[in-house]
């Protein structure tokens, strides 16, 4: 049986980083990824996907992404840029590996992959991220809703959806850049239970993600805070001015779905094609059950990525982890750095 001073779960952007931060402390990881390739979800997200924050803040620790700093990256540009961090990195990494299970023993862990292949580690970090899984929310009537039912992990690109009536359910980034972009093929409405809430992309001239970063918001630990605001959807100017035009428009959560019909708040009725959830995502964690890492929900039990419950254990790469920029790429090397120093000392 092999044996790992350290086994990273997943290669997405964040078990990148977290081989990239074990390698600053002398140690070579094994990396299990259960795709056939690198780079997580990334490769899978919608064709159109544009970055609402620079290249320049859109990188992994070590390697900026090439050329403008002050462009929006689009999807295909992070997928390569994720290909080729993998390879330079100091990591044994082997994708196909899905782990299947983690179970705590003498010497620390011991992993197993659903093709049956185990390793021994004294430490483990669950890089899987939060957006391993689609979130479905549970809705009046979804169940028996008669259209086409999509999750935007399932999306690709408005080609398919000419003429058809759709509803998008989700005021995020990626609820209001998919209705948009649908809105040029399609009748599209977008459902959310409150207004749309705006922000400015670039107020003063300067990226958002500028004020972030220079006045110490990105990185702050204000999960709680973040968590109970809205989710802020970043605009220059151009998705209002899309809503502006009547399609796509925005309205208030509908009541409930019957067969292929949608009952709006104010009592209307009408037949809808496609029901678009861009609903985000919850980490993928099942993983972790055995070693008691997890609550009755299947939340990691932590403080800011180190688990609480399983000495050894730590996680990187979940959704307000720690600040608000934890699950993304400039993000996710700060805080493996953090649980590396803790898990490894």
């Amino acid at each position: 049986m092999e044996h790992a001073p350290l086994v990273v779960v997943g290669a997405g952007q964040a078990g990148l980083a977290t081989a990239h931060a074990a390698n600053r402390r002398g140690v070579s990881p094994l990396v299990l990824e259960a795709a056939d390739h690198v780079g997580g979800s990334w490769p899978h997200y919608y064709d159109s996907l544009t970055l609402f924050s620079p290249a320049r803040f859109s990188a992994l620790p070590g390697l900026p992404l090439p050329g403008d700093p002050d462009r929006y990256p689009l999807r295909d540009e992070i997928a390569d840029y994720l290909r080729d961090y993998a390879g330079r990195l100091d990591a044994d990494i082997r994708c196909g590996r899905r782990v299947e299970e983690v179970e705590r023993s003498e010497e620390g862990f011991l992993l197993t992959t659903v093709d049956g292949f185990r390793v021994r580690a004294a430490a483990v970090v669950s890089a899987t991220g939060g957006f391993s899984r689609p979130h479905r929310p549970a809705l009046p009537g979804l169940e028996d809703f008669t259209g086409t039912v999509l999750h935007s992990a399932e999306y690709r690109s408005p080609a398919s959806f000419g003429g058809r009536r759709v509803v998008v359910v989700g005021g995020g980034n990626s609820g209001v850049q998919i209705t948009a972009e649908l809105a040029g093929a399609a009748r599209v409405s977008l459902a959310t239970r409150r207004p749309v809430a705006w922000a400015n992309q670039r107020p003063l001239g300067r990226d958002v993600h500028w004020w972030f970063v220079r006045g110490g918001l990105d990185a702050a630990p204000l999960r709680r805070v973040w968590e109970r605001g809205p989710t802020l959807v970043n605009d220059d100017g151009r998705y209002r001015a899309a809503f502006a035009s009547g399609n796509p428009d925005r309205r208030e959560m509908f009541v409930r779905l019957e067969g292929d019909k949608v009952i709006w708040a104010d009592g209307t009725v009408e037949r809808v094609d496609t029901l678009l959830l861009a609903t985000g995502y919850r980490p993928a964690l099942d993983h972790l059950t055995p070693t008691g890492a997890l609550d009755e929900r299947g939340r990691p039990l932590h403080r800011g990525g180190v688990s609480t419950t399983v000495p050894g254990l730590g996680y990187v790469g979940l959704e307000f982890q720690r600040s608000f920029s934890s699950a993304t790429l400039r993000g996710v090397g700060r805080d493996a750095r953090r649980v590396l120093r803790r898990i490894l000392a």
